[in-house]
């Protein structure tokens, strides 16, 4: 996409240089042969625009992109599939010269426009968002659930064995991927290493919480989950324990499991969490005393409380009432997956989960 955009600005083809150095197979390519090799392609003072993809596979790319960054013409863009990329090097070699932008899955707003010539409705599509997720492959296609879920299952499972079983070197794969699937069953819930190693003592098997922290470090650098601290809204301080992971893709969950529709509520869950995230929030889950709001999303003076619940709520219920005990004036919405034009109970904006992602409330 950046290159036809270049391209549509009249850049000179043969100054858009695009790599991909997750297919180099040479054993011994080191950061030389990689400086080599681009300055082979800059033949003059103009600019030239360098696309390097998974170029976390390369020891030391950082001191090749700061070498051509200061005695070339060049602007740079780089990707990677997981956290290797964000390298402590980056801080030392390229210090206030780098923007980073997080990818994630598509939005339903984007998921929208992969489906602009659809026969289906919205709130069909909202529901093939629902089941399939948000890959791009699976976006526009016509694919069952089984069929999607067998692709997806496919990305996981090179994610898991490459970004993390083989790098990290595990062994156990079994009591690892009961690690993993104690989280996706837990989505949405909070809970601690404890509970894992409570949960595997019952399958009579043993691990330590520092192992049990080390799996969660793996799964989060590798992009699979993502955490959301525990926010005390009435201390105004982060809190260290009980903490709340989500899925990359809600699809993860159904491809190994199936889709149940007992699940709907985090599945929303995990929707609103990375919706949040996209619209740049930093996202929380908060406590008020013994209570509990799905999410606190602040960035910078800008901060709203959420609740994502599947029916919709009555004055009584929980959703409603933990809301109602915070006392200040930012925004509170319940999201629900029941369709209402917004309205208001108690102050508190009842919206429409298609509505929240698109905006539209």
């Amino acid at each position: 996409m950046l290159k036809n955009y270049f391209l549509g600005n009249e850049v000179n083809n043969n100054h858009i240089i695009f790599i991909n150095y997750s297919y180099n197979l040479q054993d011994q390519y080191i950061k030389e042969n990689m400086l080599i090799e681009l300055k082979e392609f800059i033949k003059d003072d103009e600019r030239y625009y360098l696309m390097l993809d998974e170029i976390q596979e390369i020891d030391g790319w950082e001191k090749v992109i700061n070498v051509l960054f200061e005695n070339y013409n060049v602007d740079i863009y780089i990707t990677g599939s997981n956290s290797r990329l964000m390298s402590n090097e980056i801080s030392t070699y390229l210090s206030g010269r780098y923007i980073t932008i997080p990818a994630y899955t598509l939005s339903f707003e984007e998921y929208l426009t992969f489906n602009e010539n659809s026969p289906l409705s919205k709130e069909e599509l909202f529901n093939k968002y629902l089941q399939q997720g948000g890959f791009h492959l699976i976006a526009n296609s016509n694919f069952t659930n089984y069929q999607s879920y067998e692709m997806i299952k496919d990305i996981y499972n090179s994610i898991v064995l490459n970004d993390i079983i083989r790098r990290y070197k595990i062994t156990n794969i079994d009591l690892f991927t009961r690690v993993i699937n104690f989280v996706m069953e837990n989505l949405g819930k909070t809970f601690s290493a404890n509970s894992i190693i409570n949960f595997l003592k019952s399958e009579k098997r043993n691990i330590s919480v520092e192992l049990i922290y080390d799996y969660l470090t793996y799964l989060k650098k590798a992009f699979v989950i993502y955490r959301a601290k525990r926010y005390d809204l009435q201390g105004k301080t982060v809190l260290k324990t009980q903490e709340k992971f989500y899925l990359s893709d809600h699809s993860f969950k159904y491809s190994l499991f199936g889709f149940s529709p007992t699940s709907i509520s985090s599945t929303l869950e995990n929707i609103v969490f990375f919706e949040l995230k996209r619209r740049n929030y930093d996202v929380y889950i908060g406590k008020l005393y013994n209570k509990e709001i799905d999410f606190v999303a602040i960035n910078r003076d800008d901060k709203m409380y959420i609740q994502a619940c599947r029916n919709l709520p009555d004055s009584s219920d929980r959703e409603v009432t933990n809301l109602i005990d915070i006392k200040d004036q930012f925004p509170k919405i319940i999201i629900t997956l029941e369709k209402y034009a917004p309205f208001n109970i108690e102050g508190i904006k009842i919206v429409n989960i298609i509505d929240f992602l698109q905006n539209n409330y």
